[in-house]
């Protein structure tokens, strides 16, 4: 009987890689560790083999397929991934040399070739846009940064951009804010010095029509005088009561001793002197704009009719003739259509304090 090896149930080669604790042995010493036996052929034992071996290199050939495409599906994860692939050793995969025979060429699938490249091999190819996401053009001239990083300072950039951007936008509405409230408070003082300057006008043109006022009756009052002296004011213009006709007090009453001198308020002209009734004895002077005044209770009459009298002149005395209760004089002021007012303010209106 022929003594031969056993036929191997057909089954998936196994093979290691260079990183495998197997790797560098031999399939020979393989087979040699598994042992001899005898084997005698029958007709059982005798069986087509060639499909069980088709099938276990189609399933093979479907793994190592398997294979090749995981390569390709690594290559197209991204950017960071593939730079971060390119640090680590070299994994080699073997394959029988039927299968290898039957695959095209690794290098020549689209986007692999650049990762299977022998480090020997400078290719001038540009680089696939997946490999070089987020790398600038020197980056990818200089292969330094990776391109994570590069992706990674591309976004620190554009942060830190828009970071100033809103600092500027900040600091210019804040300049903004600041020169508008400069303008306004610079408006504010503009229309508060204005309003000032205003203000002092206003006083000081008010200062001088009373400067001019106190000269012009201080001039009057140098044309004018009081009608006696030595008085007391007892009643006044419009005083309500029943020693009065009329039913009110239609002058102004000095009160003072008899003999007391009566004088002109102003230059003027004698209108009349005589007797009139409840006004006893009484003088009438007619100024030259035609105002009268009149005095009544004397005790005597020093003028006479159309005589012209000065300022201070004596046009008679005080005394108590008509209806009085006591010496005094009675000065009323009549305009020149004859209404009376009142004598006070019309003294005062001439400079003169009574």
């Amino acid at each position: 009987m022929a003594s031969n090896r056993p036929a191997p149930e057909a089954s998936a080669p196994v093979h290691f890689g260079p990183g495998s604790r197997f790797a560098g042995t031999d399939r020979a010493d393989d087979e040699a560790n598994r042992g001899w036996e005898e084997w005698n052929p029958t007709a059982d034992s005798i069986r087509p083999v060639r499909g069980k071996h088709r099938v276990a290199k189609q399933r093979n050939a479907l793994a190592r397929s398997s294979t090749v495409l995981g390569v390709g599906v690594i290559a197209a994860v991204g950017a960071g991934g593939i730079a971060s692939a390119q640090d680590k050793p070299a994994v080699s995969i073997s394959l029988p040399d039927a299968l290898s025979d039957s695959f095209p060429d690794a290098k020549s699938l689209p986007g692999v070739g650049s990762f299977m490249s022998d480090g020997d091999d400078k290719s001038d190819e540009t680089p696939s846009p997946l490999t070089t996401a987020g790398l600038t053009a020197a980056d990818a001239q200089q292969g330094t940064t990776d391109s994570g990083e590069a992706l990674r300072a591309r976004i620190l950039q554009q942060a830190e951009q828009q970071q100033a951007e809103a600092d500027a936008a900040q600091k210019a509405s804040a300049e903004k804010a600041a020169a508008e409230k400069a303008a306004a408070e610079a408006k504010k003082q503009q229309t508060d010095a204005k309003e000032k300057a205003a203000e002092e006008k206003r006083k000081a043109k008010e200062a001088a029509e009373r400067k001019a006022e106190k000269e012009r009756l201080e001039k009057l009052a140098a044309s004018f005088s009081l009608p006696t002296s030595s008085y007391t004011l007892t009643s006044t213009y419009g005083q309500s009561g029943s020693m009065w006709s009329s039913g009110q007090h239609t002058g102004l009453d000095f009160a003072a001793p008899t003999g007391t001198p009566a004088k002109a308020v102003h230059s003027a002209t004698v209108k009349s002197a005589g007797w009139s009734g409840s006004y006893g004895y009484r003088v009438v002077l007619e100024l030259d704009d035609g105002t009268e005044i009149w005095y009544a209770h004397l005790s005597s009459m020093t003028v006479a009719a159309g005589q012209k009298v000065t300022t201070g002149e004596t046009v008679g005395r005080v005394g108590a003739t008509g209806n009085v209760t006591g010496p005094h004089l009675h000065l009323e002021v009549h305009t020149a259509g004859g209404s009376g007012i009142d004598p006070l303010s019309w003294l005062r209106s001439k400079g003169l304090t009574p």
